[in-house]
């Protein structure tokens, strides 16, 4: 199933998409909901952030490729930063351009993981369990930032400026990120193609390791980290983020 939030006739809802159609659901998201029974054109309606979240963790160094490439050793435990809230956006929205005091911004194509229920010191067992589906996400990062003061990386900071966490468009519950390939393409150009199955802590895995630390809420991301193919990008540039099964995420920078 494929869920997504929307607004329509001054009103936020949620429903699943099927085809050119939503069916609209009551109730709550991530807990006790049903159909009410109408049904909505997606031409109808605005597309919001497939979710609320209130913890964004972020991966680093989470494919084998781009750390064979630039030659780091794989983490014997997940690398992560949290993003700012206010760094959110959905799809079709544009993320304001950086101040040219900022530097150079790059897009990061990324599969996210939606937290389905609170999970604290969860099992890698029962990780799957606490898992609601799946979605896009472009991890923009202002990479001049990151490491401009040589005593602290600044990943919050690089991480954070307003619309650097896009996500969407929609949550697929029914989802094998070891079959899926993830594209990214950069005003039509293709510059992302990469096997989700070479992540090197697979989805599970990372929510399990990260609960141990975290508190994660329902509606929460777990952002997989991005391989080959980050490039900077400039104000005006169209990106979009596919992913097989789940669909494109399509926003605009600057």
């Amino acid at each position: 199933m494929k869920w997504l939030r929307f607004a329509h006739a001054d009103h936020q809802g949620f429903g699943v998409l099927q085809g050119q159609t939503v069916q609209v659901y009551a109730g709550e998201q991530f807990g006790d909901h049903a159909p009410t029974g109408q049904v909505l054109p997606l031409a109808d309606i605005n597309l919001l952030p497939p979710c609320e979240p209130r913890t964004v963790a972020g991966l680093w160094n989470n494919f084998h490729a781009l750390a064979q490439k630039n030659g780091w050793v794989s983490p014997a435990e997940p690398l992560y930063f949290i993003k700012a809230a206010g760094s959110l956006a959905g799809p079709g929205s544009t993320t304001p351009a950086a101040p040219e005091a900022i530097g150079r911004v790059a897009f990061e194509g990324e599969l996210a993981i939606v937290i389905g229920r609170p999970a604290h010191a969860v099992s890698v067992d029962q990780a799957p369990a606490y898992i609601a589906g799946y979605t896009c996400a472009n991890d923009i990062t202002a990479i001049e930032v990151l490491h401009r003061d040589a005593s602290f990386a600044q990943w919050t900071r690089a991480k954070g400026l307003p619309g650097f966490g896009v996500f969407g468009p929609v949550i697929e519950t029914d989802f094998d990120y070891a079959q899926a390939t993830l594209r990214t393409r950069v005003s039509g150009r293709e510059r992302q193609n990469y096997a989700l199955s070479d992540m090197i802590v697979p989805p599970a895995h990372l929510l399990s390791l990260i609960s141990q630390d975290i508190a994660l809420q329902p509606g929460d991301l777990i952002l997989c980290g991005t391989s080959l193919g980050v490039l900077p990008m400039k104000p005006g540039t169209e990106v979009e983020v596919e992913i097989d099964g789940i669909g494109v995420l399509q926003h605009r920078y600057g």
